[in-house]
């Protein structure tokens, strides 16, 4: 997303639609990095001492710090599959601002956002009365 556009539903869904096709056809022309990527994602971000919902807040978190809207439409997605909470995401997007500073006042609502954005999308519709 371009700096200064406003935030609106869909955005994050959208960008991660947008990256589909370029990253796919960078993965056919360079699979074995690709196939590298993959297995050291698959083994980082598995369950282990610590809780792969954990390890969704910190990549969050860094990728607030790193300034990467992709990343944070990735890894808020994939924090809201694994449960986190409204409040375990602000909390840990109060400790990205406080490392990185003022770019994280920016990058960290934008994280914020996101992670409702994938959060409200993962909600079951309320039941018929």
């Amino acid at each position: 997303m371009p700096p200064g556009n406003d935030l609106v539903m869909g955005t994050n869904h959208d960008l991660i639609a947008e990256l589909r096709g370029p990253t796919r056809a960078l993965r056919r022309a360079a699979p074995d990095a690709w196939t590298g990527f993959d297995a050291l994602h698959d083994a980082a971000m598995a369950d282990g001492v610590v809780s792969a919902r954990v390890k969704e807040l910190v990549a969050l978190a860094i990728s607030v710090v790193e300034q990467c809207d992709g990343c944070i439409a990735y890894h808020a997605k994939a924090a809201a599959r694994r449960g986190a909470t409204t409040e375990e995401v602000a909390e840990v997007l109060s400790v990205a601002m406080m490392m990185a500073g003022g770019p994280a006042t920016t990058y960290g609502p934008r994280a914020f956002a996101a992670f409702e954005e994938f959060a409200e999308a993962a909600e079951p519709p309320p039941a018929a009365p």
